[in-house]
């Protein structure tokens, strides 16, 4: 029996391992290629009949759209490895209530907008904080910025600034304004219920509060790890 038990222990570790392996070369790989889709877009074309998305590299993404969303998902994303402590210890302090709610980093969006399905649980974070890992060690911050800027949803079936500027503003990702960036980088918490074209009254407060962190950013240096080199 013990042999018995031995032996399946062996076969277990040698899955998870190598599933761990699988995961790595797949966030390796993403470093250079794009994401081709996600769970979300794959979700919302079922749902809709159609989705818009439009890749556009960093180089074409107007520098204030990047410092917009920084300022209004994560102000230390320069200064960070993927999580933010504090706001981690807070979840697991609010988990203990048996809830939880979101504390995630941009990285650890792209893990989940990538990579990942829609769930609150702690499985689904422990997948989360893995590739989050694998991310930060595989990826520039430029590349989790452009890969951010492209997979995040901004209205429904709305995916990334490519097709998001045309779709609220009628311009491209390179013509973006400060407000305009700030107005969609507003939105991402709740896409679905709110609208950067038709801002409510919250939603400008948010707007003018992101335009100022942008500002900040841009004069202490905190967008230098994601700054487009010309």
């Amino acid at each position: 029996m013990r042999i018995r038990s031995s032996g399946v222990f062996r076969i277990v570790r040698r899955v998870f391992w190598w599933f761990l392996g699988f995961q790595a070369v797949v966030v390796f790989l993403f470093a250079f290629i794009n994401p081709p889709t996600n769970y979300y877009m794959m979700s919302e074309k079922f749902r809709l009949g159609s989705i818009k998305q439009q890749w556009v590299d960093l180089e074409a993404i107007a520098p204030d759209m990047a410092r917009a969303v920084v300022a209004a998902e994560d102000a230390g994303f320069c200064e960070h490895w993927g999580f933010d402590l504090d706001a981690i210890r807070a979840v697991v302090a609010e988990g203990k209530g048996g809830r939880l709610r979101g504390a995630s980093t941009i990285s650890q969006q792209v893990a989940k907008n990538v990579f990942l399905w829609p769930s609150r649980s702690w499985i689904r974070k422990a997948f989360e904080a893995e590739l989050t890992l694998f991310i930060e060690l595989f990826w520039s911050k430029r590349r989790i910025i452009e890969v951010y800027l492209n997979v995040a949803e901004f209205d429904q079936g709305v995916f990334g600034v490519g097709a998001a500027g045309p779709h609220y503003f009628g311009v491209s990702a390179a013509d973006l304004t400060l407000l305009q960036a700030a107005r969609l980088a507003a939105v991402l918490p709740s896409p679905k219920t709110r609208s950067a074209s038709k801002p409510s009254r919250t939603l400008r407060q948010r707007t003018a509060m992101i335009m100022q962190g942008a500002r900040t950013i841009a004069a202490d240096g905190r967008d230098q790890c994601f700054q487009v080199l010309k």
